[in-house]
């Protein structure tokens, strides 16, 4: 079951998340993203045109980053919506994320030993590793071949989320990285009805 959150919620009570439980509710809602990528290391020429695969949360419509010397970097605008998976067995429910105007929906759920997937079996799929830290962010760690993504996500406020991702090759080298700034979108109070009067305070 998928459900979407709202910074108005039980978590916010508990800002900043001291559990995962409480770090999936702040994160369900719709969000705008920006985000900025990168390309690191003198090895951009092979790496520009492939898709950084595995990342914990992608955004869909990635275009590449063309490889030359004026074009290190790209950025880009997204809305996302991400709702909770409701947990089950040993797991601590997980999230899901769409992007609007797109049809694909991908999901996480995140297991009790400490590995996520995007299956509720962990044995079903490749999986990564969570972290969640005493200061309420959450470290991602996935292994793809000779690479390693790291991905640590973490909250200013209820309503405004901060990612970073690394991509380190073979040998230590720095590849790929990238780095978002979301805001929630808060949905706007009803417009006042032709007429009507705010209520005042009695004397």
């Amino acid at each position: 079951m998928t459900t979407n959150g709202t910074p108005e919620s039980g978590a916010a009570a508990s800002f900043p998340p001291t559990n995962l439980g409480a770090f999936l509710q702040v994160c369900a809602g719709d969000w705008m993203s920006l985000r900025s990528r990168f390309l690191l290391g003198s090895d951009q020429d092979a790496r520009a045109q492939a898709p950084l695969s595995g990342e914990p949360h992608p955004q869909a419509g990635e275009p590449p980053i063309e490889a030359d010397d004026n074009s290190w970097h790209a950025s880009e605008r997204a809305e996302l919506t991400m709702g909770l998976l409701a947990a089950n067995g040993d797991g601590h429910g997980g999230l899901t994320m769409q992007v609007k105007g797109e049809t694909a929906v991908q999901q996480a759920y995140f297991h009790a030993d400490g590995r996520f997937g995007s299956h509720l079996d962990p044995d079903a799929g490749p999986t990564g590793t969570w972290t969640l830290w005493p200061d309420g962010s959450l470290d991602l760690v996935i292994e793809l071949g000779d690479r390693q993504l790291r991905e640590r996500i973490w909250f200013t406020k209820p309503n405004l989320r901060l990612r970073s991702t690394v991509e380190q090759l073979a040998g230590g080298s720095p590849g790929r990285a990238s780095f978002s700034s979301e805001i929630r979108r808060v949905p706007r109070p009803p417009a006042p009805t032709p007429g009507s009067q705010s209520p005042r305070s009695p004397n």
